[in-house]
């Protein structure tokens, strides 16, 4: 039994969930999310809930139950709040900006860095050294967050890189004679 498959996803007044065979459409403020789903798991309608219940009780139904429960959670709380991720640059003349969909990143490279931002995503840069990636998909915002990481990740010895704002960076030792 999955403890996170059982609680019910409540939906919001603003909110409009269309069911159909095995895909779901959610349409809020920000947007529109559709999703294929497994089928396995069902997913009625309760009033202001949606409860997600395993067809069967194949390993495998198990084993979505809860992860499909955490999607539409997601999902609903993307069209209405979206999601965001934010990057800190560290290092001697790492900068960041944004035109359009597009960020340049000055990372220490012989060359500047644009990343075109793929369709859902924005990005915004608040200073130099700061950069906001929002949108309503929760992947997909994680993905441009670990795709924009990944060109100068944060070395162990300095700190230097591009890492999460929340992220800590355990330094290491220098070698000593």
């Amino acid at each position: 039994m999955s403890r996170v498959g059982k609680n019910p996803v409540s939906v919001p007044a603003n909110v409009e969930v269309r069911l159909s065979g095995s895909e779901v459409e959610v349409k809020g403020p920000l947007g529109i999310l559709r999703r294929e789903l497994v089928s396995e798991i069902s997913i009625e309608r309760k009033g202001e809930n949606l409860v997600v219940k395993a067809a069967n009780d194949s390993k495998h139904a198990n084993a979505m139950w809860g992860t499909t429960r955490a999607l539409l959670a997601n999902m609903v709380k993307g069209v209405t709040t979206g999601f965001e991720k934010r990057l800190t640059l560290v290092g001697v003349g790492y900068r960041a900006q944004a035109a359009d969909n597009v960020l340049n990143l000055t990372l220490g490279f012989s060359h500047p860095v644009a990343h075109k931002m793929p369709e859902g995503v924005k990005v915004e840069t608040p200073s130099q050294t700061e950069v906001v990636i929002k949108g309503m998909d929760k992947q997909q915002v994680g993905q441009v967050a670990a795709d924009v990481r990944a060109y100068r990740e944060p070395e162990p010895y300095k700190g230097k890189g591009v890492r999460y704002a929340d992220e800590v960076i355990v330094l290491k030792e220098t070698k000593k004679k």
